[in-house]
């Protein structure tokens, strides 16, 4: 199983649970993020209509900033031969909606991102988004395992537990992250009676008048017919 393929699992264990994955207390305020939506998304309020047109209209992160996000989410989940990556399903979007939706990440991610490219600094005398793809890996495998961190990049730890939160929150509520899930919605069951092989251990039968008057369950995705005075044809 690889780390993709890990997280997602962790991540409909924890849906199944009510939990949200890897957080802290102070990280549990991730579970509360909701989808960004167009002004005419259906089923909002005017109200909310127009709160989301304000969040849509302002800004929070600086261009960097987003450019530096968008390399994290990736990195987080990168594209597979079937799925995209994080920044294909919008998710840098999502995060810098949420900054402004919930006011509470606002902080600790610009401070994350701080912490990030001076760490990037010290160790490469670049920026996280000017290091190449090696030592950005070696960056965040330093933050990225919380059981095996230093205490000196504990600040890290917190900021990256944060933005994977995120990153799958984001992904996984966005359309592809649901097609990658799997996920069908709520589908009826369908029951057709007790099967003939345990009616004949118990030698018992359906009555034939009664069977005829049931739904034939093959054909119940027909729709049904009438003529122009009412009959059922079908």
């Amino acid at each position: 199983m690889d780390r993709r393929e890990s997280m997602k699992t962790m991540l409909v264990g924890s849906l199944a649970g009510g939990l949200v994955i890897g957080c802290t207390p102070e990280e549990e305020v991730a579970e509360q993020v909701a989808t960004p939506v167009k002004s005419d998304a259906y089923g909002r309020t005017e109200e909310e209509k127009l709160r989301d047109e304000l969040l849509h209209e302002a800004e929070f992160f600086t261009e960097a900033e987003v450019g530096t996000i968008a390399t994290l989410c990736d990195l987080i989940l990168p594209a597979t031969d079937k799925f995209g990556s994080a920044t294909d399903a919008g998710v840098p979007e999502f995060i810098a909606f949420i900054a402004k939706d919930i006011t509470e990440h606002q902080l600790p991610l610009r401070g994350g991102l701080m912490w990030l490219n001076h760490r990037a600094i010290k160790k490469f005398s670049h920026t996280f988004d000017e290091c190449t793809p090696a030592q950005q890996t070696e960056l965040l495998d330093e933050i990225a395992y919380p059981d095996k961190a230093t205490p000196e990049v504990a600040q890290g730890v917190t900021f990256f537990n944060r933005m994977r939160n995120l990153t799958l929150t984001g992904y996984y509520t966005s359309k592809m992250g649901i097609e990658e899930l799997g996920y069908q919605g709520n589908r009826p069951n369908v029951w057709d009676g007790v099967p003939d092989d345990v009616l004949k251990e118990h030698g018992m039968a359906y009555d034939e008048e009664w069977l005829a008057k049931c739904i034939d369950q093959e054909t119940r995705d027909v729709m049904a017919e009438w003529d122009d005075d009412g009959n059922l044809l079908t």
